[in-house]
């Protein structure tokens, strides 16, 4: 992904709108029917529940994956990838390789916590 190339200015009410909680991850499993590398990721959510999604993270071994916590977007609807149902977005960056850093909250935060 380009660092360079910027998107669009967007409304406040649009970015708002996504709620984006504080999950910690139960499980990861191999997804080998996805496209591209990914995993299958549970993620507790606190009140909101335990979704799950696939990511293309295979640069973390998933022993480092298992109770880290992420951030999530939860409010984006259900899309279906190689016949797995994904129910959120987990954020990260890419560094210059490509590969995904995973976004991490700060010490104390807790599955549910609202990001704002």
């Amino acid at each position: 992904m380009n660092s360079e190339q910027l998107k669009p200015r967007t409304e406040a009410e649009r970015f708002f709108s996504a709620d984006i909680r504080v999950g910690r991850i139960l499980s990861v499993d191999e997804f080998p029917e996805a496209r591209k590398p990914a995993y299958k990721i549970k993620a507790d959510f606190g009140p909101a529940g335990v979704l799950q999604t696939s990511a293309q993270v295979t640069n973390y071994r998933i022993d480092e994956l298992k109770d880290r916590l992420v951030v999530g977007v939860i409010n984006l609807g259900r899309k279906r990838i190689a016949g797995f149902t994904s129910e959120f977005l987990v954020l990260g960056s890419y560094d210059a390789e490509g590969a995904v850093l995973l976004l991490s909250p700060s010490a104390g935060a807790a599955p549910g916590d609202v990001i704002g």
